[in-house]
Parts: C-alpha cells; sequence; structure tokens
C-alpha cells in the first residue's frame, strides 16, 4: 500500500478512536478528501473486519452509516494488558504457592466445561458439537475452525492464540485447555493435541475422534 494511503488510513482509524462514530462527510472534511475517497477506505477497513458501521436517520434523505472500530482494531493502540496479565500470575503464584495456583486454574476450567457442555447440549452428533466449539471459540478469540484430519478424524483448528502470553508464562493454561476439551466430549471422544503454537507451529489443532 503506498505511503500517502498508508497514512491516511491510520489517520481514518485515530479519528474513528478518539472522536467516536462518523460518517464518511464528517471524515472527508477533516481528512480534505472526497467523500468517495473516504468511503473506499472505510470498506477496505470493513472488509479487514476493522470498522463496522450502523444507519443513523436524518431529517432530509436517506440515513447516514456511521462508521466506528471494531475490537479487531485494538492492536493498533498501545496496550499494557500483556504485562498486566504477566505479573498477575507471577503474583498469585507467589501469593498461593503452586498448589494454590493450581486450584485457581482448575476452577476456571470447571467454569469454561460447565459453560461449553451447556451451549453443546442441544448439539446432536460429534461433528456438529466441534463445529458449535468452534463458533465458540471464535467469539473468545480464537479464529477457530474445523478441518478434516487425514486419519479420517476432525480437526478443532484455533488460528490465533488470544492468551498466549499468559499460557507463555504459565503453561497449565495450555493443559488445562486440552483437559477441558476432553471434558467436554466426554471418555467416548478422544482429543489429541497435534499442533501447538508454543512448541513453534502455526496454529493449536486437536485432533477428535469417537473412541472405537
Amino acid at each position: 500500500m503506498p505511503q500517502n494511503k498508508q497514512r491516511t488510513r491510520r489517520q481514518i482509524i485515530d479519528i474513528l478512536k478518539t472522536q467516536g462514530p462518523k460518517d464518511a462527510g464528517d471524515l472527508s472534511g477533516e481528512l480534505n478528501l472526497t467523500a468517495m475517497a473516504v468511503r473506499q477506505h472505510l470498506y477496505a477497513l470493513q472488509k479487514e473486519g476493522l470498522a463496522t458501521h450502523e444507519e443513523s436517520p436524518r431529517p432530509i434523505g436517506r440515513p447516514a452509516k456511521l462508521w466506528r472500530l471494531t475490537a479487531a482494531a485494538d492492536p493498533y493502540f498501545p496496550d499494557s494488558h500483556a504485562e498486566l496479565t504477566v505479573g498477575l500470575i507471577e503474583t498469585m503464584k507467589k501469593a498461593l504457592g503452586d498448589n494454590g495456583f493450581d486450584v485457581v486454574l482448575k476452577a476456571r476450567a470447571d467454569e469454561q466445561i460447565a459453560a461449553y457442555r451447556s451451549e453443546l447440549a442441544s448439539t446432536q452428533g460429534l461433528v456438529g458439537k466441534v463445529r458449535k466449539l468452534a463458533r465458540l471459540r471464535s467469539r473468545e478469540g480464537y479464529m477457530a475452525a474445523v478441518e478434516k484430519d487425514n486419519n479420517s478424524g476432525i480437526l478443532l483448528v484455533e488460528n490465533h492464540c488470544p492468551i498466549c502470553v499468559a499460557a507463555t508464562a504459565c503453561t497449565g493454561l495450555c493443559k488445562m485447555e486440552l483437559d477441558v476439551f476432553q471434558s467436554v466430549f466426554g471418555p467416548d471422544t478422544e482429543v489429541e493435541r497435534v499442533d501447538h503454537i508454543l512448541a513453534g507451529a502455526r496454529r493449536c489443532a486437536y485432533r477428535i475422534n469417537a473412541r472405537k
């Protein structure tokens, strides 16, 4: 992307962040560009999932499209949550000790298991349940999908790990994740991690099969 387009794109992102929802006309006035040029940038941001719009009624004429950023644009701005997360993990380990911290992880896992089981309760079949879980995990930021496995199984693929920094500081989180999936699908299903981001893979992937 040419440098001037990158600069305009960044200006639009900054304006929407600091001033809230805007229509293309407002943005064009601030940027000294045509409304059409601004719309091209806005639709490009929408295609990438960084911006969205909603219609706002006007006294005369058609409703205006008010554009705003989505949560996917957060990485464009300073964020200290990773440092805070690691700090909290280390503090809890020191305050609670290894055994106490394991209790915290177990409690979190139990909450996840209960929530996923409730969501999957009305879903029929293993494939349907895996697909439903993928949708739930995507809502949590894991960019999850379901693929066919070469060994005739099902792969639950997670293309992003929103807790990667925390998982690096606390490997127990990854172990608990595998235990959560196994508990959710039950003893008649085998869950195996075959790709792991923390081990250098591009993604995390879990092979899920019905036990024979």
